[in-house]
């Protein structure tokens, strides 16, 4: 049973390191908040970009056809405008839609849903930014390991790491330089420059 929560999630970026803050309060980690998963896919429900966090799902078909029943039951939602919220099989599903892509982060049902989209949000804008502003199936899948740096920095085995889109544009992009990733030289600079244009207008609001 899925319950649609149609609530927009407006929230202002995290200013330090988010694992940080969250887990300082904390006793123990085992408290801190933590994702089960970060999924894109297509406007068919099929793969574009996913990483799995939890046990939950211990084989491919499992977690094939937990993003089947997800995209099934949100698909015709209103999510292209505003973020939503789903529970599902006593999970918190927070997603959000744009051109032919759907972006999804799953946490467990006693998660903090305020949390859950900070994440989403995260991704969701970074995700913009190192595909300059072009987001759609063709663009992601032809930047398929900028996507897949870009989880890699936000959630690390669940916990969350980081939340701000252009900490995490940059980080990617640096990584990507440092490494010698098959990515061009013009999409690298532009990553850069447009996460040190966001950063500068935030830093002057």
């Amino acid at each position: 049973m899925v319950l649609v929560l149609s609530r927009f999630l407006s929230l202002e970026r995290p200013t330090e390191d988010f694992s940080s803050k969250i887990c300082s309060s904390q006793s123990t980690m085992d408290k801190c908040p933590s994702v089960k998963n970060i999924l894109l896919l297509d406007a068919e429900g099929k793969r574009v970009a996913v990483k799995y966090f939890s046990d939950d799902w211990p084989t491919n078909a499992a977690k094939e056809a937990f993003e089947k029943s997800v995209f099934t039951k949100t698909q015709k939602t209103n999510a292209r405008t505003e973020a939503e919220i789903a529970m599902f099989d006593n999970n918190v599903v927070v997603y959000k839609f744009v051109q032919d892509l759907h972006f999804f982060v799953t946490g467990g049902e006693d998660e903090n849903e305020l949390i859950l989209a900070t994440v989403l949000n995260g991704f969701f804008d970074a995700v913009g930014l190192l595909l300059r502003g072009s987001v759609d199936k063709r663009e992601a899948l032809e930047n398929l390991d900028l996507i897949l740096l870009c989880i890699d920095e936000i959630v690390d085995g669940g916990i969350i790491l980081e939340t701000d889109a252009n900490v995490i544009t940059g980080k990617v992009a640096s990584h990507s330089i440092d490494a010698g990733a098959s990515l061009s030289e013009q999409t690298i600079s532009q990553a850069l420059a447009t996460a040190r244009e966001h950063l500068t207008r935030s830093l002057l609001k």
